[in-house]
C-alpha cells in the first residue's frame, strides 16, 4: 500500500496548489476508457478499509464538496442488451438482486434465503462470464474444486442460454473477421485468434467475448461525459468534473451546486444511449473522495 499508492500520491502533490494532476490519455486504453497516468488514479483502492482511508485523504476544499456517481453494474446491463436474454432482461428491468439470482440458481434455494456468502459467490460467477474465466480460473478464486466450478459454468448457462449463444456467436463472428466491434461500431482487432498456440487462441476468444462488453461500456461513459459536459456549464458554473475511474465520474462542485450537479450526472449516466434494460446510478456527495463513494 505504502510503496503503490501513498508514496506515489504524496510525491505527484504539486506544491503550488496542494494538488494531484494527471495527465489523462484518450488512446492508451484498448477497452476505449480514458487512461490516467503519472499518477494512475485509476488504480486507487476502494475495497478494503486501507483502501477506503486513502480515498478519504482526498478532501474538497472549504465550501465545497466531492460527488462520486457510480454506475451499477454496467457490464453486466450491456451483456442483457446484447445478449437479449429474457431471465437477465427481466432481472435488471424488474431491479432484481442479479447476484442474489443467480446464487439461489447455483444453490438451489429461494432469493430471499441466498447468505452473503452465496450471494458472493453468485457475483463472481455473473461475472466470470464477461471475463471468459474457465472451470480452473473460477475455481481458483472461489477455493472450491474444478468439477465444482464447472458444475456452477454449465448451471449459469443452462439457465442464460441467451448470453450462451450470444457468446459462441461473437466468438465465432470474430474469427471470421478478425474483429469485435463495440455498442458505438468501435473496432478492435484481435490477431491472437489466427495464432497457431492453443493458450494464445483462446486468449484471444476471451478477448472476443469481452471487449463488446468492456469496451461499449466505456463507450455509455464518454457519451455521459460529453452530455456532462455540455449541461453542467449552466445548471451548475462552478462544478468540475475531476475524475473517470471505472465506471465512477468525480466531481467537485461548491456546496450551493451540489444538487444541480447530481440531476445532471444522474439524467446523462441514466440515459446516454437507449438499451434494452434501464442503468443505475448510485450518487453519493461527501466532504471526501472517500465519504462520497
Amino acid at each position: 500500500m505504502i510503496n503503490t499508492y501513498t508514496d506515489v500520491l504524496r510525491d505527484a502533490i504539486a506544491p503550488e496548489t496542494g494538488r494531484i494532476h494527471a495527465t489523462f490519455q484518450q488512446t492508451v486504453g484498448v477497452s476505449g476508457r480514458l487512461i490516467s497516468t503519472d499518477p494512475d488514479l485509476q488504480r486507487t483502492p476502494v475495497r478494503t478499509p486501507e483502501g477506503q482511508r486513502i480515498r478519504r485523504a482526498f478532501v474538497a476544499p472549504e465550501g465545497r464538496r466531492i460527488i462520486s456517481a457510480d454506475w451499477s453494474q454496467i457490464e453486466l446491463r450491456v451483456l442483457a442488451h446484447f445478449s437479449k436474454d429474457p431471465r437477465l432482461v427481466e432481472a435488471f428491468r424488474d431491479k432484481l438482486d442479479l447476484h442474489r439470482s443467480t446464487a439461489a440458481l447455483l444453490f438451489r434455494v429461494a432469493p430471499e434465503a441466498v447468505t452473503k456468502e452465496q450471494r458472493n459467490v453468485g457475483k463472481t460467477v455473473n461475472f466470470a462470464t464477461i471475463y471468459g474465466q474457465g472451470a480452473t480460473a473460477l475455481g481458483q478464486i472461489l477455493g472450491i474444486a474444478r468439477k465444482e466450478a464447472q458444475s456452477y459454468i454449465e448451471q449459469y448457462f443452462e439457465y442464460y442460454a441467451g448470453v450462451r449463444a450470444w457468446l459462441d456467436r461473437t466468438i465465432a463472428e470474430a474469427h471470421a473477421s478478425g474483429y469485435v466491434t463495440t455498442l458505438l461500431g468501435r473496432c478492435r482487432y484481435i490477431p491472437e485468434l489466427t495464432s497457431r498456440n492453443d493458450t494464445d487462441r483462446a486468449a484471444g476468444e476471451r478477448i472476443a467475448a469481452n471487449t463488446p462488453i468492456q469496451g461499449s461500456a466505456a463507450d455509455l461513459c464518454k457519451l455521459a461525459m460529453l452530455q456532462i459536459d455540455r449541461e453542467l456549464p449552466a445548471a451548475a458554473p462552478h462544478a468540475r468534473m475531476l475524475l473517470q475511474i471505472h465506471d465512477e465520474l468525480v466531481f467537485e462542485v461548491p456546496e450551493a451546486e451540489a444538487a444541480a450537479t447530481v440531476e445532471v450526472a444522474r439524467r446523462a449516466m441514466e440515459q446516454p444511449y437507449p438499451l434494452d434494460v434501464p442503468l443505475e446510478v448510485g450518487i453519493g456527495v461527501g466532504h471526501s473522495w472517500g465519504e462520497a463513494h
